[in-house]
């Protein structure tokens, strides 16, 4: 596996893959509304105008992970880390926002997830990042912030 920028001819494979890897969040708030499940291929093309993407590439030349960001003010806000669901607990979730922080040294890291995402907020925590804010999206979805300094 490699980890490399991502093109913007990657953009609809990457897209398919986040629509894929959020069926397991849409399921767990019991609720296919959510953002990254309605993301379209205009919306994904305006974000990376805006900042950076990342794709991790198996042998095969497959896209099997991904994760964007984009810095203001000295942060740089972390967005849709995505694996492949039958490559996840195998590092390319680390090894992804291992290379996005090396794209943003030195600058504050902020991530958010969802509040029942065990798995992904223990993953942030061991990477050193710090809870700091909750914020209430509906009755079923609520945010959990996370920063790394």
């Amino acid at each position: 596996m490699v980890i490399e920028k991502a093109e913007k001819a990657d953009l609809r494979q990457i897209l398919e893959l986040q629509h894929l890897a959020y069926q397991s969040e849409a399921k767990l708030y019991d609720d296919f509304t959510i953002q990254p499940l309605k993301q379209t291929i205009e919306e994904i093309e305006q974000e990376y105008v805006k900042g950076l993407f990342l794709k991790a590439v198996d042998m095969n030349g497959k896209i099997i992970g991904s994760v964007r960001a984009y810095d203001e003010n000295n942060t740089a806000y972390i967005g849709k880390l995505i694996v492949q669901p039958e490559t996840q607990s195998q590092g390319i979730g680390t090894k992804l926002m291992n290379a996005i922080e090396q794209e943003y040294q030195g600058m504050r890291f902020e991530i958010f997830t969802g509040y029942k995402s065990v798995r992904t907020i223990g993953l942030y925590e061991h990477l050193g990042y710090i809870r700091f804010k909750e914020q209430k999206i509906s009755d079923k979805l609520s945010l959990v912030f996370l920063e790394k300094c």
